[in-house]
């Protein structure tokens, strides 16, 4: 008879435990549905699941729109209120809301944008970790030879070289004007399609010096015997991630899960997801929920 009880007590306590879980996640259905826009490019797709995910696992309820677009459509989706929340670039948005803007580290150029935003939207942290500013390309050759290492030691000799451009796959376009390196007056300034062009003239001599629109994490095969050089004065402005949202949408607990998302987030991480979606056929919800998985967020 006690064994009686004892089973009948527990069937009754799972009972109860049932119910509560039905009434709350009834209360998770019935609260308000937030929205994570996407542009065309992949880096804008992968960003869009990492928030929706992210912000999921705070209980709410959430759902990525997709191919909204360029910039200019992704943030218009935003300010009618189709979306709630976008990924971002700090130095690209910044001089979307702001042409005059002439910041340039990251802290500052943070300050910048939270000043340069529109009534009703807001950023969270950004991610410091996730820069994808264009990079300054030599061969490796001519870096040894030159003893150049940085962006800085270039600049003297900036007004004999020509120049390449070229963009990275899969960002996020930045606007004109962006991959312009200040300090450094080319002489001369050509177009290329891909990384792997701007990497064969590189090494064919046809171009001193290339500028590759973001990280050589993205096109790794693209960029073998060429040096990146290093830009700690910022000649390129800052352009770290961060999600853009809509005021009053978000409480501080999903605030506070963005923040920890802009903690984790690295250049590498991003470059490899894009690189999973774009190259390997991936969903990015897959991607995106992998890396969320693999850093307890």
């Amino acid at each position: 008879m006690m064994l009686a009880t004892s089973v009948r007590m527990v069937a009754q306590f799972l009972v109860v435990v049932a119910v509560a879980l039905v009434v709350s996640c009834g209360n998770d259905d019935s609260g308000p549905l937030i929205t994570v826009g996407a542009g065309d490019s992949v880096e804008s797709a992968v960003l869009a699941e990492i928030y929706a995910g992210a912000l999921a696992r705070t209980g709410a309820r959430t759902a990525v729109e997709s191919r909204l677009g360029g910039r200019s459509d992704h943030l218009a989706a935003l300010d009618a209120g189709r979306v709630d929340v976008v990924g971002e670039h700090t130095g690209a948005l910044l001089a979307h809301l702001d042409e005059h803007a002439a910041d340039r580290l990251p802290a500052k150029v943070a300050s910048a944008l939270s000043a340069a935003l529109p009534e009703g939207l807001l950023v969270s942290d950004i991610a410091d970790g996730a820069d994808l500013r264009p990079r300054v390309l030599l061969t490796e050759q001519a870096a040894a030879r030159d003893n150049v290492r940085s962006v800085d030691d270039l600049a003297p000799r900036c007004g004999e070289l020509t120049v390449g451009v070229a963009s990275a796959p899969g960002l996020l376009p930045l606007p004109a004007g962006l991959d312009r390196v200040i300090g450094c007056d080319f002489a001369a300034t050509a177009a290329f399609p891909d990384s792997a062009a701007l990497r064969r003239a590189l090494l064919d001599g046809q171009i001193q010096v290339g500028l590759l629109t973001g990280p050589p994490e993205l096109a790794p095969g693209a960029t073998g015997g060429l040096a990146a050089l290093s830009d700690d004065d910022y000649a390129l402005r800052a352009e770290n991630v961060l999600p853009l949202f809509r005021k009053g949408l978000l409480d501080q607990r999903q605030i506070k899960k963005l923040n920890y998302v802009a903690g984790e987030l690295r250049t590498e991480d991003l470059a490899v997801m894009i690189r999973r979606v774009r190259d390997d056929g991936a969903a990015p919800g897959e991607v995106a929920r992998a890396w969320l998985d693999e850093h307890a967020l």
